[in-house]
């Protein structure tokens, strides 16, 4: 069982199971809604996941013409789920608030044509182990 939460903990949820895939998302809302040029999105039945703690809700209709609800900290804004209102039963949880490190490799990616131009470039960028050096 895998566990996760916002960036002040007052938020939390615990994963039941591994997820059934590991998506990017490239569409234009995730970009909005993570501050970055995706969303790594761990895909697992709502059944699956046990949240505690209060979450805010703010529902928009996504690019797919579904309806898509994100639930999020309201005290430090973290993004925690998405309940995607095109697949019952089926939620899109933020890789990026488990505790641990994710170990599940992306197996896709989706709404491509939204994706930043600039991102094939990527594997040419300097790589730091932690932060850029001083100076």
């Amino acid at each position: 069982m895998s566990e996760g939460g916002c960036l002040c903990g007052q938020l939390r949820y615990s994963l039941k199971r591994s997820p059934l895939a590991v998506v990017l998302c490239h569409c234009r809302d995730c970009q909005k809604q993570s501050g970055s040029a995706f969303s790594v999105n761990m895909i697992i039945p709502e059944a699956d996941v046990e949240i505690t703690g209060h979450a805010s809700l703010f529902t928009v209709k996504g690019e797919s013409g579904g309806t898509v609800e994100r639930r999020f900290c309201a005290h430090c804004g973290s993004p925690i789920l998405s309940v995607l209102g095109n697949s019952p039963g089926i939620v899109a949880v933020k890789a990026g608030t488990l505790d641990a490190p994710l170990t599940q490799k992306p197996r896709m990616q989706i709404w491509t044509r939204s994706a930043q131009g600039w991102l094939e470039h990527l594997s040419g960028l300097p790589a730091f182990e932690t932060g850029p050096p001083a100076g």
